[in-house]
C-alpha cells in the first residue's frame, strides 16, 4: 500500500473501458485537424478505499488601445437565430440556437468504431487494427493481455428491451459502449436514450449494479439529462444480463461538435469565441453545484459530455456520477481534463471544479498537448494570446486547475461568481460598451481617491496620498459563518477611533475583528499596530485559500510606500478572486507609486472599461496618461465620467484646466479653448468657482493670441470664447470682468487687493 494525505491508497494502473468516444457525426467522418481531435480517452481505477478516520476527500464544507485595438470574438458567430432568454450568458453574451434534432435523423445507418479508436478496456492497447492489407476485426481478444472486445453494437432496430422500450437505431459510441435511440412504448411513446452499464458478467453482480446506479433517477436539474429508468436485456453473443440507463433524447449538439463545426465555418482550427465559452460554463457550473448540493460528483466532464439544445445545456452522461461517500466503486475520469490526484485520493468537489476548467481551456484555445505536455498545467501567456489579453480570465483557469485542490475555488457557486465578473470584463473590452455589475466578496466603493488633485500649471495631476488610497480602497465583506460577524454588524461607529474602541470589546479570536482592526488601524496612521493586528489575522486563518489577509498586507505596503510588496499581495488576491474589479485597481495605484504607467494604465483601463462607477479608476487613468504624455486620452477619460456620478464636476472641471493649462501655450489649439468654454458653459457651479476658472480660460485664451496662434483674420465672427472674441483686446476686458468680480465675491481683503490689481493691470489701454 502506499500512502496519501492519511489515506490508504492501492497500487492501481488507469484501465480504459472502451475506445476513445466518437460523436454522432459519424465515427469516421473527417474533420478539420484540431486538439479537439485528440479524443480523450476515458480510464477507470478501483478507488481508494476510505481511511476509518479519514473525512472524505472534499472541499464543500499595455495600456489597452482604445483606438483600433482588435479583440477576438466574444460571442456572437453567424446564425439565423442567438440566444434571447436572457439566461445563457448571463445576458451578457449571445449564444448562437442550436437546433433540435429529429430523433429518427440521428441514428447512424452504418454504425461503426473506426479503427484508430479502437483500444482494449483493460490495458489501452490498440486492437482490432488492419494488418497485412486486411481490415481489422471488430470482435476478438486483446494481444497484449488476452481481454475480449467487441465493437459491434449489441442492440438491433425493432429489439425491445424490458418489454418497453423499442430499439429505433445507435446514436454514438461512448465510454462503456453504443448508446441507442428507443422507444418508451409505456409512457406516450416518448423518445428516450439507452445507455449501456458494465457487463460484469454475472447476474447477481449486474442486478446489485443497477440497484447502485438508482440515485441517479433522483437527479432533477434542468441542466442535467433525467434519468427515467435501470433495465437489464442479455447480450445476443453471451447470453449475460447487460445493464442499460434509459434517459431522456436531448437532440442537440455536444460542445464538441460545435466547437468542430466552428472549425469547419472558419476553414481553420479556431476555438470557439470567449464569450460563448464562458457562457457555456456559467451555465455547467449551476448543474455541478447542484449535483454537490445532493452529495454527488460529476467526475468526468468534458465537451463531449455537454449538448446544447435549443437555448439550453445540459450534462448528459451520468455514468461516472457518484454519491461522495462512495468508496468502492470504480472512478472514471478522462486524461487531459481529470484532476492529479483523481487516481490517487479519489474524487471531489475540487476534482469537479478541475474538469470544468480544463473543459473550458480546451473550447477557447488551441491547446495543443491538453494530454501530453499540458497534461496537468495551461500555456502561460506568453505562449498563448488570448491569455494575455484576457488576464482574467487565464487566472480563472489557473485556479479552478491549481495542481493543489485546496487552493482551486471552493464552490461551483465561487467558480460562477468570478467567471461572470470576468464576462462583464471581457465583454466590455471586446464591444466597448461597460458591464458593470456587483460585486458578492466586496463593498461598494464609498469613496473616490484621486478626484480632489489640483491640476498643475503645466496640466499634470499628482498621484494620491497613500495613506489614503489605503483607508479609501474597498473592504472585502464579512464572513458571516464567523462567529463574530453579528457582532461587527452592530457597530455603528464610522470615526476610526471610536472603531478601535468597539472592536476592541468585540471578540479577539475572530479573524473577521482582526482585520477589520487593521482597516481602522490604518485609518488613524498607526501603521505599526496596523501589521501587529494582521499577524494576529493570519493566525486565526484556517482556510489555505483565504486571499483577505494578501488583501490587507498590500493595504499595509501602499500605506508604508512599499509599491512592490503592494503589487505582490494584490497580484495574489487577483489570482484568487480574478472576476473582481478591487485588486485590478490596487494593482493599478501601485503600478502608478512604482512609476511603472505603462502596467497601472492597463489595469486603469481595464476597471474604467468595464464599470464607471469606479471613478478612482478615471481619475486614475487620466494621471498616468499625462504622466506619459497623452493629454488627450487623459482629457477622454475625465469626459466621460458620467453625469450621474458625484464626481462629474470635479471630473469635467479636471478636463477644463488639462485642456487649458499646458508647459508651451503653443501648444494649445483654438478647438481646446472653444472645447473648454462649452464645457466650463455647461457646468452648474457656484458663482465664485465658475469664475475662477472663467478666468482660467481667459489667460490660456490670451496667452495663446499673445503666442501668434491666431489665424487667418476673416474668421472672428465665429472665434469667440466664452462671449470674447480671440483678440487679445477683447481678452483683456473679459479677464478684467473675470477679476473684479472675484474682488467683489472674496472675504479675504488680501486677495481681494491682489486681485484688484490684476483687473488694472490687464485691462486695455483706452480714453477713459
Amino acid at each position: 500500500m502506499q500512502w496519501a494525505q492519511g489515506v490508504p491508497v492501492p497500487n492501481v494502473v488507469p484501465r480504459q473501458p472502451g475506445v476513445r468516444p466518437a460523436t454522432a457525426l459519424g465515427p469516421d467522418e473527417p474533420l478539420p485537424t484540431s486538439v479537439l481531435d485528440e479524443s480523450p480517452v476515458t480510464h477507470s481505477v478501483e478507488p481508494p478505499p476510505k481511511h476509518p478516520d479519514s473525512p472524505p476527500p472534499t472541499r464543500g464544507d499595455s495600456p489597452l488601445n482604445t483606438g483600433s485595438q482588435s479583440f477576438p470574438s466574444t460571442g456572437r458567430r453567424t446564425s439565423s437565430r442567438t440566444s434571447g432568454r436572457g439566461r445563457l450568458g448571463a445576458g451578457l453574451v449571445e449564444v448562437p440556437v442550436v437546433p433540435v434534432k429529429d430523433p429518427a435523423s440521428a441514428v447512424l445507418t452504418d454504425p461503426a468504431v473506426s479503427e484508430n479508436k479502437r483500444f482494449c478496456s483493460n490495458c489501452g492497447a490498440e486492437v482490432g487494427r488492419a494488418r497485412d492489407g486486411k481490415p481489422g476485426e471488430t470482435e476478438g481478444e486483446c494481444a497484449t493481455c488476452g481481454t475480449y472486445f467487441n465493437f459491434r453494437p449489441r442492440l438491433f432496430r425493432g429489439d425491445l428491451v424490458a418489454g418497453q422500450y423499442e430499439v429505433l437505431g445507435c446514436l454514438a459510441y461512448g465510454g462503456l459502449g453504443w448508446i441507442y435511440l428507443a422507444k418508451d412504448h409505456n409512457v406516450s411513446d416518448r423518445w428516450v436514450v439507452l445507455k449501456g452499464m458494465i457487463d460484469t458478467g454475472d447476474a447477481t453482480s449486474m442486478a446489485s449494479a443497477v440497484a447502485e446506479r438508482r440515485f441517479l433517477a433522483e437527479v432533477e436539474h434542468p441542466n442535467v439529462v433525467r434519468i427515467y429508468n435501470f433495465v437489464q436485456h442479455p447480450d445476443p453473443k453471451t447470453g449475460n444480463q447487460v445493464g442499460y440507463i434509459v434517459m431522456e433524447y436531448v437532440g442537440g449538439q455536444s460542445l464538441r461538435q460545435l466547437a468542430l463545426e466552428h472549425h469547419r465555418e472558419t476553414g481553420k482550427a479556431e476555438p470557439l469565441p470567449i464569450g460563448q465559452v464562458i457562457a457555456y460554463g456559467l451555465e455547467i457550473l449551476p448543474a455541478i453545484g447542484y449535483l454537490h448540493s445532493i452529495d454527488m460528483l460529476y467526475c468526468d466532464l468534458k465537451p463531449d459530455n455537454v449538448i446544447q439544445a435549443g437555448e439550453q445545456l445540459k450534462l448528459i452522461d451520468l455514468g461516472a456520477v457518484r454519491q461522495t461517500d462512495d468508496y468502492e466503486s470504480p472512478l472514471f475520469f478522462t486524461l487531459g481534463y481529470s484532476a492529479p490526484e483523481l487516481a490517487t485520493e479519489g474524487a471531489s468537489i475540487a476534482s469537479d471544479i478541475y474538469t470544468v476548467g480544463r473543459t473550458l481551456a480546451v473550447l477557447s484555445i488551441e491547446f495543443a498537448g491538453y494530454t501530453t505536455r499540458h497534461k496537468y498545467t495551461l500555456p502561460g501567456p506568453d505562449e498563448e494570446p488570448l491569455f494575455a489579453l484576457f488576464g482574467s480570465y487565464h487566472r480563472v483557469l489557473k485556479r479552478a486547475t491549481h495542481t493543489d485542490p485546496q487552493q482551486r475555488f471552493a464552490s461551483a457557486e465561487e467558480m460562477a461568481d468570478q467567471l461572470t465578473g470576468v464576462l462583464r470584463e471581457v465583454m466590455a473590452l471586446g464591444t466597448g460598451r461597460p458591464r458593470p455589475g456587483v460585486s458578492n466578496v466586496y463593498a461598494l466603493e464609498t469613496r473616490t481617491f484621486g478626484s480632489g488633485m489640483v491640476v498643475g500649471e503645466r496640466g499634470t495631476l499628482p498621484s494620491p496620498d497613500p495613506l489614503e488610497v489605503a483607508s479609501i480602497l474597498p473592504l472585502p465583506m464579512v464572513d458571516t459563518h464567523d462567529h463574530a460577524a453579528s457582532t461587527l454588524a452592530s457597530i455603528t461607529a464610522t470615526e476610526p477611533a471610536e472603531m478601535v474602541a468597539a472592536l476592541q470589546s468585540a471578540p479577539q479570536d475572530s479573524i473577521e475583528v482582526r482585520l477589520r482592526m487593521v482597516r481602522a488601524r490604518l485609518e488613524l496612521g498607526d501603521l505599526r499596530a496596523a501589521q501587529g493586528e494582521l499577524e494576529a489575522a493570519r493566525r486565526l486563518a484556517t482556510d489555505p485559500a483565504d486571499w483577505r489577509p494578501d488583501w490587507y498586507q498590500g493595504l499595509i505596503a501602499i500605506a508604508t510606500r512599499r509599491p512592490a510588496d503592494a503589487s505582490a499581495s494584490f497580484d495574489r488576491v487577483y489570482d484568487a478572486v480574478p472576476g473582481e474589479v478591487p485588486p485590478k485597481l490596487a494593482l493599478a495605484v501601485s503600478a502608478e507609486y512604482a512609476r511603472n504607467y505603462f502596467l497601472a494604465a492597463r489595469y486603469y483601463e481595464l476597471v474604467w472599461r468595464t464599470d464607471r462607477a469606479w471613478v478612482s479608476a478615471a481619475f486614475g487613468l487620466a494621471r498616468v496618461y499625462l504622466a506619459q504624455g497623452a493629454r488627450a486620452g487623459a482629457i477622454e477619460v475625465l469626459e466621460a465620467v458620467p453625469d450621474t456620478s458625484s464626481h462629474h464636476v470635479a471630473a469635467q472641471v479636471a478636463a477644463i484646466k488639462i485642456k487649458t493649462r499646458a508647459d508651451d501655450a503653443s501648444r494649445l489649439t483654438e478647438q481646446d479653448l472653444h472645447d473648454a468654454a462649452r464645457r466650463l458653459e455647461r457646468l452648474s457651479l457656484d458663482a465664485e468657482r465658475g469664475t475662477t476658472l472663467s478666468a482660467e480660460v481667459l489667460e490660456a485664451a490670451h496667452a495663446w493670441v499673445r503666442a501668434g496662434r491666431p489665424g487667418a483674420p476673416g474668421e472672428s465672427a465665429n472665434r469667440v470664447v466664452l462671449g470674447c472674441k480671440l483678440t487679445e483686446r477683447d481678452l483683456r476686458f473679459g479677464l478684467e470682468r473675470c477679476y473684479r468680480t472675484l474682488a467683489r465675491l472674496t472675504s479675504d481683503p488680501e486677495h481681494r487687493y491682489e486681485l484688484v490689481d490684476k483687473a488694472n493691470s490687464i485691462r486695455p489701454r483706452t480714453l477713459t
